[in-house]
């Protein structure tokens, strides 16, 4: 079932039965390298995360290391979901979207956009974005991008990318320092909030909007938002995943109005995971009301009350709540008559 978090996307009905391209956007912060900061990933190789994710989502296998991504605790990466989701009802094309990537990933038939995008620094040590040219690149992408289907599934896997746009959104002026979920089910907030604040205080009150941006904030967030004021409104959009999207709406938002352009919401919705939804640490629907527009937002009643799988079950006990575009793919197996237990059985047939 699809529930809403504010309010149902008007056209979510037209979106039954229809056809979708599945996007992904992957980048690398050096803010994932802060000990603690994340558990999205295999220690000492999380700038492999995305590159993972990426080669799972689409081709099933991944090549970069032995085995897909999971944390500490053994939870699998979220790309699972997505993958099973695909199989069992495919989308009709997955592209990927290179932000800033450490290792490329290995998937030859799957489209690759390229933009030449360093990954990001660390924002408690200042992130060393080119926040404007990165921004333009994602408008200039909107602009040009045609949708081949009815609708877009925009995904993302940037580990401690919460932590990063937890600072966006402070450094944008939005009352949201509690507002950010994590990977973790206990959050490491004294990490986190330290590595927050050492970010904020490398702003200078010269600074403008683009300087702010550049110090605190990572690509995915910069270049999404530039995409969705580059499409304006062309074709629906699912951004699929949490928090993160909530605060790639707000920076589209505040830079929209910074250059002077009309940013429209009316064919835009966040989809989300049930986690997120009822997430106590995070407050997904406080971040949307701050926008200027009344958004839309819904999310999947999935969960893994089905299965007896101890690493699936610890999804439902908040170890793991989004990513990689699992919510936005839940929302499209749901629009597409897919089942709990379907869904539930292939992602227990990847685990074995």
């Amino acid at each position: 079932m699809i529930q809403p978090i504010i309010r149902t996307p008007h056209f979510i009905d037209a979106l039954k039965a229809q056809s979708a391209t599945f996007m992904l956007a992957l980048s690398n912060t050096a803010t994932a390298e802060i000990e603690g900061i994340t558990q999205a990933g295999i220690p000492g190789s999380i700038h492999l995360t995305p590159t993972l994710d990426a080669e799972f989502v689409a081709t099933g296998k991944v090549f970069s290391l032995p085995n897909v991504a999971e944390t500490p605790k053994g939870v699998p990466t979220p790309a699972l979901i997505t993958r099973a989701v695909h199989l069992l009802h495919p989308f009709t094309q997955i592209e990927l979207l290179d932000l800033g990537l450490k290792v490329l990933p290995k998937a030859e038939e799957t489209p690759l956009h390229r933009f030449d995008i360093p990954p990001s620094g660390r924002i408690d040590e200042g992130a060393g974005i080119d926040a404007k040219a990165v921004f333009d690149k994602g408008v200039a992408f909107g602009r040009d991008y045609r949708c081949e289907n009815t609708y877009l599934v925009l995904g993302e896997s940037v580990p401690s990318g919460t932590t990063t746009a937890r600072a966006t959104a402070l450094a944008l002026g939005y009352d949201a320092d509690t507002l950010f979920s994590s990977s973790f089910k206990a959050v490491p907030e004294d990490i986190r909030s330290r590595t927050v604040q050492a970010a904020l205080a490398n702003i200078d009150a010269e600074d403008t909007l683009w300087q702010k941006l550049g110090k605190v904030s990572d690509n995915m967030l910069l270049f999404v938002a530039g995409f969705l004021i580059g499409v304006n409104g062309r074709f629906p959009i699912l951004l699929a995943g949490g928090t993160q999207m909530a605060c790639a709406l707000l920076v589209a938002d505040t830079l929209a109005r910074e250059i002077g352009r009309a940013f429209c919401g009316d064919n835009l919705a966040l989809a989300t995971t049930k986690w997120v939804a009822h997430d106590p640490h995070s407050d997904i629907a406080a971040l949307l009301k701050m926008l200027s527009f009344d958004a839309a937002s819904i999310y999947s009643d999935f969960d893994f009350s089905l299965s007896n799988h101890p690493a699936l079950k610890l999804y439902d006990e908040g170890e793991a709540k989004e990513g990689v575009g699992a919510g936005g793919a839940l929302v499209y197996g749901a629009l597409n008559g897919l089942s709990q237990e379907e869904i539930t059985r292939q992602v227990e047939a990847f685990l074995g």
